[in-house]
């Protein structure tokens, strides 16, 4: 089986090493940019089949790197989840109407980010 590539996209690094460890633990291969502008050309230049995403990004936030993939026609079908500490219901919805297919507030466990993988790759 061909494995499946995630872009991990998030600022802290310790946040992001700890969840590029535990995919793959879980084998998939892991890609990571530190802010939204790298995140943006890392998502064009290497079309991951799935992209985590943090909203409070430096260079440009989540909201736009989701809205900017989510409305190219290249783009579009990569699904993103949106992996933040802002829990309040108007960021969940603006992170929706970009076009986010799931939003997981921090802290969460990695067995629900893993299961929402597996959901969305339809593995």
């Amino acid at each position: 089986m061909v494995q499946k590539r995630i872009l991990v996209i998030e600022d802290e690094p310790d946040v992001s090493k700890l969840i590029a460890v535990r995919l793959k633990q879980a084998d998939y291969e892991v890609l990571v940019a530190y802010d939204g502008q790298d995140g943006l050309t890392k998502a064009r230049e290497e079309k991951p089949d799935l992209i985590l995403l943090d909203l409070m990004l430096p260079k440009m936030d989540g909201h736009k790197v989701c809205r900017i993939l989510k409305f190219d026609q290249k783009y579009k079908k990569i699904p993103i989840i949106i992996l933040t500490a802002r829990g309040q219901e108007k960021d969940r919805e603006l992170a929706l109407e970009a076009g986010a297919d799931a939003y997981i507030t921090k802290p969460y466990a990695h067995e629900v980010i893993l299961e929402k993988i597996k959901e969305l790759l339809k593995q």
